[in-house]
C-alpha cells in the first residue's frame, strides 16, 4: 500500500509556471505507475499525465502536451508535474494517483489517491 501527498499548488498568472509534487510513502514506490489527474468545477476528472514504473514511459493529454512534463525521482519517492505556460483553463484540483506494476498509464484504474492540490490560473 502507498500513501500519496500532493503539494505545490497555488495561484499563478496566465503564462506562469508551477511545479507540483506527489510524495509517496513506502519503499516500493519505484514499482508504481503514477498519473496526474485534474478536476475543474462542473467537469469530469481527467488524466493529464502518466509515467510508467518500469521504463518511465510518459503520456500526456492533448490540452497539456508540450506545456506539462511529468518526471519521477524514485530515490525521493516523488513524482513531479512541471506546468509551464499555464492558462486559465488549467484551473482545477490536481491529484496524483498510483497503481502497482501497471503497464497501461492511461487506464483510469488507479488504486491509490492523494488529497489533491488547488491550482488557480488568473487571466
Amino acid at each position: 500500500q502507498v500513501q500519496l501527498v500532493e503539494s505545490g499548488g497555488g495561484l499563478v498568472q496566465a503564462g506562469g509556471s508551477l511545479r507540483l509534487s506527489c510524495a509517496a510513502s513506502g519503499r516500493t514506490f519505484s514499482s508504481y505507475t503514477v498519473g496526474w489527474f485534474r478536476q475543474a468545477p462542473g467537469k469530469e476528472r481527467e488524466l493529464v499525465a502518466g509515467i510508467r514504473y518500469s521504463d518511465s514511459f510518459r503520456r500526456y493529454s492533448d490540452p497539456v502536451k508540450g506545456r506539462f512534463a511529468i518526471s519521477r525521482d524514485n530515490a525521493k519517492n516523488t513524482v513531479y508535474l512541471q506546468m509551464n505556460s499555464l492558462k486559465p483553463e488549467d484551473t482545477a484540483v490536481y491529484s496524483c494517483a498510483a497503481k502497482q506494476m501497471a503497464y497501461d498509464v492511461w487506464r483510469y484504474d488507479y488504486d491509490y489517491w492523494g488529497q489533491g492540490t488547488q491550482v488557480t490560473v488568473s487571466s
